[in-house]
């Protein structure tokens, strides 16, 4: 890839996470998360370059981005102490409460499609506080009005329990959401290059909160372009480098 050649989607959403991680301590990422962990890569590596105090990133899987000896087992355990800052999870479905369904499409116990479970999400979804919300998909069926099952919930306002966790946006390969936890509900933040309020909005199944004026998503400018496709590229490359080699070809 050329230094001049246009930013790509995933690299606006590579840059996109490093604005949403501005100001964390510690930022972790759990499996088959390329692009956010070459989000909070880069999150780190802004903070080296400004001068900010440095940023602790634990990528699962990763030898060298990842002092765990344990897997998740010792990001739960750090979460409980408010040791983690920042995490992300999916969903095959997640809908306007910010409710995330990792199990799948039907009713429970029978589902029509399963999913791999929800493993440990409940639990961090409570606890770190800038929990971020990631699915490139965007659409009808994954943007839903109601999970078919709660795997992770959004706050509720019936249930006052202890919460210094929970969802604080939601980023698509179409738009950033910001979350208003006391009035339960996504407010439309930007919309990426090459796209439109319009499609957000015919692509989503639940009703969101929208500015007269959006505006789009920025992308990084031409030094943090260029370190995106060196230090980043090849420091993810170590974890994933299926999606390194594809993402920047030599």
């Amino acid at each position: 890839m050329h230094p001049t050649d246009p930013v790509t989607p995933t690299e606006g959403l590579i840059f996109t996470i490093s604005r949403l991680l501005k100001g964390i301590r510690h930022g972790a990422v759990g499996a088959s998360s390329p692009i956010p962990g070459a989000g909070v890569l880069l999150t780190r590596a802004l903070a080296e370059r400004s001068g900010a105090p440095r940023v602790h990133v634990s990528i699962l899987g990763s030898r060298r981005h990842n002092s765990f000896t344990n897997g998740g087992v010792e990001i739960f355990d750090l979460a409980g102490q408010g040791r983690v800052d920042a995490f992300f999870l999916g969903g095959g479905q997640i809908d306007g409460q910010a409710n995330i369904n990792l199990v799948g499409v039907g009713d429970y116990p029978t589902h029509d499609v399963r999913w791999p479970g929800s493993f440990g999400s409940a639990y961090l979804y409570h606890l770190i506080p800038r929990m971020i919300l990631f699915r490139e998909e965007h659409t009808r069926r994954v943007m839903v009005p109601r999970v078919d099952f709660v795997s992770a919930a959004g706050p509720r306002a019936d249930v006052p329990d202890y919460r210094p966790g929970g969802p604080h946006a939601l980023l698509t390969r179409l738009c950033l959401f910001s979350f208003d936890k006391q009035a339960r509900r996504f407010q439309l933040q930007s919309v990426h290059p090459g796209h439109t309020v319009e499609e957000v909005r015919d692509q989503t199944g639940f009703d969101f909160d929208c500015p007269d004026e959006v505006p789009v998503t920025p992308m990084p400018d031409a030094p943090t372009l260029a370190l995106i496709r060196s230090r980043i590229r090849e420091e993810i490359s170590e974890t994933y480098p299926k999606f390194a080699a594809q993402m920047w070809p030599s």
